[in-house]
């Protein structure tokens, strides 16, 4: 049996056969290849080793320029100030850029279930990084930045950690999802009333839990034929004016906006708004999020390229770039060299957040954190939650 991987692994080849049953990336891959003269029909049906083992480039190129620009935006944050523009692509960024991360993870959970392997997968895959990490990220603020008082508290995701215990509430509830009729409709629901909600609170981050879940849900209820529909010549061309809509109309209105719309971290009251305005945020920025998670999607290369390989090992550069990006505030390197807000500075400070943020997501980097973001932790399992 096989456990079910965090989306942040590399994933397989979609499946080829009937999609009535829902695949997970680490399921094989019945490829059709043809069977070579056996024994039996049976013997020749099954796919080779080679086969069995052959991944998908897409999927691990879409994770790895997903997670540069997660990068990219999040040290965009310190320097953006005073420039309209950079502000602008930020928004732009931050409007797909996690919609689309969320829906490749719900693309990747549709035959989760609650059987022992899965369960203890999810554990040691994203449970006890969030813990790991949590812990760390919060001493690193306490240290680093002098705040003595900084509390660890695994009730309030610090920074990045948030996305960890959302993909683990998501999975947890993939069951419910695959069961219901409509799904999104009601996670879209669900997201409208948490947006006029304030009493939800920040214990595990509900806000963004529940606002990004349509994304997951669609995620789950995506197929390999509809990302062969995003790929299509004419969506890539579509795209462009698209973009460009977007650009331009992100500029106009970069200045009146509250990006707290963007981050779906608290509800319509909290930002002072009329609180049936977050019924119609969240369905405008549903839809605008998803035109362009299609347009990124559509230029994603499907074949290897050289960062191909990266795409395995995006966990590390997400858990990772945080400390080089916190790292620098707390230092105060942004106050201190306020020529990265010129132009110059900030394709300083974009091309520094790529490059390292790759460098992270290196084998090396995975190896050596494996403890950490993929624990085997067989000694806290029973031996029946192996599948064996």
């Amino acid at each position: 049996m096989f456990q079910a991987p965090s989306v942040f692994q590399r994933a397989p080849l979609p499946p080829v056969t009937r999609e009535s049953e829902p695949r997970h990336e680490q399921t094989l891959t019945a490829t059709a290849s043809r069977p070579a003269a056996g024994p039996s029909a049976r013997d020749a049906a099954a796919p080779t080793p080679a086969a069995a083992k052959k991944r998908d480039p897409y999927f691990d190129n879409v994770k790895y320029l997903a997670i540069v620009l997660v990068a990219v935006a999040h040290a965009w944050e310190p320097v953006m100030d005073g420039s309209r523009a950079t502000r602008a692509l930020y928004m732009i960024v931050y409007t797909f850029h996690m919609p689309a991360f969320i829906l490749i993870s719900g693309y990747f959970s549709r035959s989760f279930d609650m059987t022992p392997p899965k369960v203890k997968r999810l554990i040691t895959s994203v449970a006890v990084p969030y813990v790991l990490f949590e812990t760390a990220y919060s001493l690193f603020k306490r240290y680093a930045d002098d705040a003595p008082d900084m509390a660890i508290s695994l009730i309030d995701p610090f920074f990045l950690t948030w996305f960890l215990i959302a993909l683990f509430i998501w999975r947890v509830t993939t069951p419910i999802w695959r069961t219901l009729r409509h799904p999104l409709p009601v996670a879209l629901a669900i997201a409208m009333l948490a947006s006029v909600s304030p009493d939800i609170g920040d214990d595990l981050d509900l806000q963004r839990v529940l606002q990004f879940l349509p994304f997951f849900v669609l995620g789950l209820l995506m197929k390999p034929e509809h990302f062969q529909l995003v790929r299509r010549r004419e969506v890539r061309l579509l795209s462009l004016p698209l973009f460009a809509g977007a650009l331009l109309f992100a500029y106009w209105i970069a200045p009146h906006m509250q990006l707290g719309w963007l981050y779906r971290a608290n509800s319509a009251q909290e930002m002072d708004a009329p609180w049936w305005s977050g019924a119609v945020m969240t369905l405008a920025m549903f839809g605008c999020a998803l035109a362009l998670t299609i347009g990124f999607l559509a230029w994603v290369p499907g074949r290897a390229r050289w960062f191909t390989a990266l795409g395995a090992g995006t966990i590390c550069g997400y858990l990772l770039h945080g400390f080089l990006i916190k790292g620098a505030e707390y230092a105060g390197l942004f106050d201190r060299y306020t020529w990265l807000s010129d132009p110059v500075g900030l394709v300083v400070v974009s091309l520094t957040a790529a490059v390292a943020v790759t460098l992270m997501c290196t084998p090396l980097v995975g190896r050596t954190l494996k403890w950490a973001t993929e624990p085997d932790m067989k000694w806290a399992f029973r031996k029946d939650s192996a599948g064996r």
